[in-house]
């Protein structure tokens, strides 16, 4: 059943905070950003993404954790490239945080990935497709670490409750539930920004991912399409709700991308936009 709620208490503001490296997500704390290229590329790509998103981020103060996955195992095609590995992509990560001193976030597809991230991970992401499956999740939560689960584009907003509460039986409610769009036919997503203040009532913060909710599924054959232009738009529009957190992928040059490309927000427009969501943060939480 959808969750009700008074509607002058709409804001996604009056949720618990969950501490990741420093940084507070939720309550009325300014909105964090989850940023960082779709797929691992290696050690160098990631050192230099890493710089440029800082760099992006130091004007307004915006606190950022570093996301990137080593392995993309749900890709449209067999012939599409996956990743680096686990192995390697957590070396890389694990470098990328002490450097810039910054969280890491990657995502598992797998129970038995849960530990090994773990040990180097500050949040175990997981996957929209993935979030109902049960073993996943209660291995992810044992390990205590921070959990920012996709919301399924196959689910309602209100159904994330239950997800919540698989996570929250091994003892750890550091959760953070995170809208990525809405199966809306073949190949199109939609964003019902009403799901964001009905997930927060389950009491955890809320997070949007801007640059999935525009992607195209499979939109291309044998890869996925997206429209990026449209992302800072829904962005705002979830600022403007009050979300606690913001997932943007963000690469240097995204129509070379092996992931995600057309989504992708090219990192020297980081810096701008980052100015103008803190702004709508700021004017929807009365910062």
């Amino acid at each position: 059943m959808p969750v009700t709620m008074d509607v002058t208490e709409t804001k996604v503001t009056q949720t618990k905070t969950v501490m990741v490296g420093g940084i507070a997500i939720g309550g009325a704390n300014p909105i964090s950003l989850i940023t960082g290229p779709c797929q691992l590329e290696s050690l160098d790509h990631a050192r230099m993404m890493a710089e440029k998103i800082a760099e992006a981020c130091a004007p307004t103060g915006t606190r950022f954790i570093f996301k990137a996955s080593y392995d993309k195992a749900n890709r449209s095609s067999i012939s599409t490239q996956r990743g680096l590995g686990m192995d390697e992509g957590l070396k890389i990560l694990g470098q990328i945080g002490k450097e810039f001193g910054v969280p890491v976030l990657t995502d598992v597809h797998d129970a038995s990935h849960c530990a090994p991230a773990a040990e180097v991970c500050d949040i175990l992401q997981i996957p929209a497709f993935l979030c109902r499956q049960t073993d996943l999740l209660l291995a992810a939560g044992e390990t205590g670490k921070a959990i920012n689960v996709k919301k399924g584009q196959f689910l309602a907003p209100w159904d994330m409750g239950n997800v919540a509460e698989k996570i929250a039986s091994t003892g750890n409610d550091n959760i953070m539930l995170c809208d990525r769009g809405t199966s809306f036919g073949y190949n199109t997503l939609v964003s019902d920004f009403r799901g964001l203040p009905t997930m927060a009532a389950t009491g955890y913060p809320t997070v949007f991912d801007a640059t999935h909710s525009v992607q195209q599924p499979g939109g291309q054959g044998t890869t996925s399409g997206g429209q990026r232009e449209f992302a800072p738009v829904l962005a705002r529009a979830a600022c403007a709700v009050g979300v606690s957190a913001l997932f943007i992928e963000t690469h240097q040059d995204p129509d070379t991308a092996p992931s995600d490309g057309p989504n992708m927000i090219p990192v020297d427009q980081m810096g701008a936009l980052i100015a103008n969501l803190r702004a709508f943060d700021s004017l929807a939480k009365g910062l």
